[in-house]
C-alpha cells in the first residue's frame, strides 16, 4: 500500500504563508549566527588533524512549498567558515533545512564547491529542541553525489548532523561524514562542531512581509 494519496496534484488549503511561525524544531535557527571556535578533526597523508575555525552562517525563511499535497516550510542557508584570522575561504556550502509538519520530517540539503551535494533525512516533534539528520551513500532518496574523484579517493560512505537547540538562544551542531579512503582499511570520521550566536534576526519570507 503507497504511503502517499491517490490525488498527486491538488495543494493544501488553507496555507499559512508565515514561514518563521511554521519552522517546527527549526525555528531556533532562523537568523544570521557566528561561532568562533568550531573544531574540524579532517583526514591527512600522516594521520587526523585538528583544525579551528570561525563560522557565519545565514539561515533565512523562504516561502512555503508545496509538491501537490506535500507542503514544506524552510530555510535557505549560507555558511562560510575561514581559520582564525585568515581570509581565504576554508569551507562553503549552500542548500535548504525543510519541515514538513504533516509527517513530522525534517530534511537537510547540502552543496559544496568540491563536487559533492547530499540529502539527510531525520523525525522530530514540532517543538524539539534536539534533532538529527542522516544519509548514506546507498539511500536513492536520502544519499549522496559526488565526483568521481571524490568517490575513489575519498568516498562518503554515511553523514549525519545533530543540531541542539539551547535555552539561551544559542544552537550547535556535531557533524560526523564517514570516508572510505583510499588504500585505507578503516573508515574514516571526519567530523565538525561548532556553537553558534544570533549577530542579526531573520528576515520574514517574501509572503509574510507582503
Amino acid at each position: 500500500m503507497s504511503e502517499f494519496q491517490e490525488d498527486i496534484y491538488t495543494e493544501p488549503t488553507p496555507i499559512d504563508v508565515d514561514t518563521l511561525r511554521n519552522l517546527g524544531p527549526l525555528r531556533g535557527m532562523a537568523g544570521i549566527w557566528q561561532g568562533q571556535r568550531g573544531l574540524d578533526v579532517k583526514p591527512k597523508a600522516d594521520g587526523p588533524k585538528k583544525q579551528a575555525f570561525v563560522e557565519r552562517i545565514e539561515l533565512q525563511p523562504i516561502d512555503p512549498q508545496t509538491n501537490g499535497p506535500q507542503l514544506l516550510y524552510g530555510l535557505r542557508y549560507h555558511t562560510h567558515i575561514t581559520k582564525p584570522d585568515q581570509i581565504k575561504t576554508y569551507h562553503e556550502q549552500v542548500g535548504y533545512w525543510l519541515w514538513e509538519p504533516a509527517t513530522g520530517t525534517v530534511i537537510h540539503t547540502l552543496t559544496i564547491p568540491r563536487g559533492m551535494v547530499v540529502m539527510a533525512k531525520g523525525h522530530a516533534q514540532a517543538g524539539d529542541t534536539s534533532f538529527e539528520v542522516v544519509a548514506t551513500h546507498v539511500d536513492e532518496n536520502y544519499g549522496i553525489c559526488a565526483t568521481p574523484f571524490l568517490d575513489h579517493a575519498f568516498k562518503t560512505r554515511d553523514f549525519r548532523i545533530k543540531v541542539e537547540i539551547n535555552s539561551d538562544g544559542s544552537w550547535s551542531y556535531e557533524e560526523d561524514t564517514v570516508l572510505l579512503i583510499k588504500d585505507k582499511i578503516e573508515p574514516f570520521h571526519h567530523t565538525d562542531r561548532n556553537l553558534l550566536f544570533q549577530i542579526a534576526p531573520p528576515t520574514p519570507n517574501p509572503l509574510a512581509r507582503a
